[in-house]
């Protein structure tokens, strides 16, 4: 890795590669990007500057792992962003993770909501992307929460619906051209769409089995335990399919102290999970993934909060604290 400034004290430590190889996991063996500018390591060079050794050694858990890119953006420079982002990994010896999050009506018009104006745009904006991956590898995790809204009610009507499983599927066709990047669709997490036969037929809908599998749990609190039970039950009736899940921020499990609709935003307690690797020792797991950024608002759920995406370094420092 390569820092702007600060000699080899300043740097996080490097994350270690996976010990083994699955001929089964196409993610085995890789060892996923750390980004030396990402907001938890420019936080850590801060606080390192400034004497505060404590807190950067906190700071230091999140700043020293590979952590997703957030890919949304569709405003004409998404091939140069991705093409330097994937060189970049290269030059380090590692695979650069990327989230894809720009699907028309994107979270309801909640907190992260935006994405592009139309599936023209959407569709020139996986084209930039396929373009910047070109003779590189990659993992993508494709549209959180973009099945699951159309399954809890958020997004009903059906020719909304019908648009956002065709751009999915464009998306995975797109990608996939590249057989060095690996597509993860995502399917929500553990606790929010009982019924496994809407995200069954759901995902067989988008072609699953054109993708590398699906991803759980993004920028959710859902223990690993759970997360592998659900995963394990879709993937028995998608024969087989394989599957990621995010362990950024479950450590400490689902915030269960109240019920309202809340809880999954910005919930206080919460820590860092399992560090991202693709040596899980569980059949099926390709990998444990940091997809959210631990320390990124989910949003202004409450007075003084941020809003979603932005670096909170007060809720990272929190996070960091609450684990092992």
């Amino acid at each position: 890795m390569v820092f702007t400034s600060g000699d080899d004290s300043d740097k996080p430590d490097k994350p270690t590669p996976s010990a083994s190889i699955d001929p089964d996991n196409p993610l085995s063996g890789k060892t996923f990007y750390v980004n030396p500018q990402n907001p938890a390591a420019q936080q850590y060079r801060q606080l390192k500057n400034a004497g505060n050794t404590a807190d950067a050694e906190q700071l230091n858990k999140i700043a020293s792992r590979p952590i997703a890119e957030w890919l949304a953006s569709d405003n004409g420079g998404t091939t140069q962003e991705v093409a330097t982002l994937v060189a970049d990994a290269k030059k380090a010896g590692q695979t650069a993770v990327m989230t894809i999050y720009n699907v028309p009506h994107r979270d309801c018009g909640q907190y992260s909501s935006g994405g592009a104006a139309d599936a023209a745009s959407y569709k020139a904006y996986i084209d930039e992307i396929a373009t910047g991956l070109n003779g590189h590898d990659g993992v993508i995790i494709l549209e959180p929460d973009a099945i699951a809204h159309t399954l809890d009610g958020c997004i009903s009507e059906e020719a909304q619906i019908n648009e956002r499983y065709n751009l999915l599927q464009y998306a995975i066709t797109t990608l996939k051209k590249n057989p060095e990047v690996t597509v993860y669709v995502d399917a929500g997490n553990a606790s929010w769409i009982k019924d496994l036969t809407r995200m069954v037929a759901a995902l067989k809908r988008i072609g699953v089995n054109q993708a590398d599998g699906f991803a759980l749990n993004v920028s959710n609190f859902e223990t690993t335990e759970a997360s592998v039970d659900y995963g394990n039950k879709l993937s028995d009736s998608l024969e087989g399919e394989h599957f990621i899940i995010d362990t950024s921020r479950n450590g400490n499990g689902p915030y269960t102290e109240t019920t309202d609709d809340q809880k999954w935003c910005n919930p206080p307690g919460r820590a860092l999970g399992t560090p991202p690797t693709s040596d899980t020792g569980t059949a099926k797991v390709d990998a444990y993934l940091w997809v959210k950024q631990p320390g990124d608002s989910d949003g202004a759920c409450r007075d003084g909060e941020p809003e979603a995406g932005q670096w909170w370094p007060e809720y990272a420092l929190s996070l960091a604290k609450e684990s092992q």
